[in-house]
């Protein structure tokens, strides 16, 4: 019989509390380019370190500020995905996009 599985959720939340995890995923998922996507990922970053209103008060922003920007329709102004970046312990790095062998 095999081992019983682990929801996704709770593996995701388990591994997200590694921040080198956490920023291998945030990493692929902004590669995707997916506006909804990337909020999502930060908000699920977000809950594990500590919940968006410990987020919220780390960069000085009300709690519905940052729930709004980390919705589905978010569009955080650059200070305000660095902010919070910084408070989960991530930043963002720039690095030369890799050439795809022909």
């Amino acid at each position: 019989m095999a081992a019983p599985s682990v929801p996704y959720e709770d593996w995701l939340i388990a591994q997200l509390k590694n921040p080198a995890e956490a920023a291998a995923y945030l990493e692929t998922v902004l590669e995707e380019g997916d506006q909804t996507a990337i909020m999502l990922a930060l908000r699920q970053v977000a809950q594990v370190q500590g919940g968006v209103a410990e987020i919220a008060r780390k960069v000085k922003l009300t709690r519905e500020t940052t729930y709004k920007m980390l919705s589905k329709s978010g569009n955080p102004e650059l200070r305000s995905l660095t902010a919070v970046l910084e408070a989960t312990g991530l930043r963002i790095a720039v690095k030369p996009i890799e050439k795809q062998a022909a």
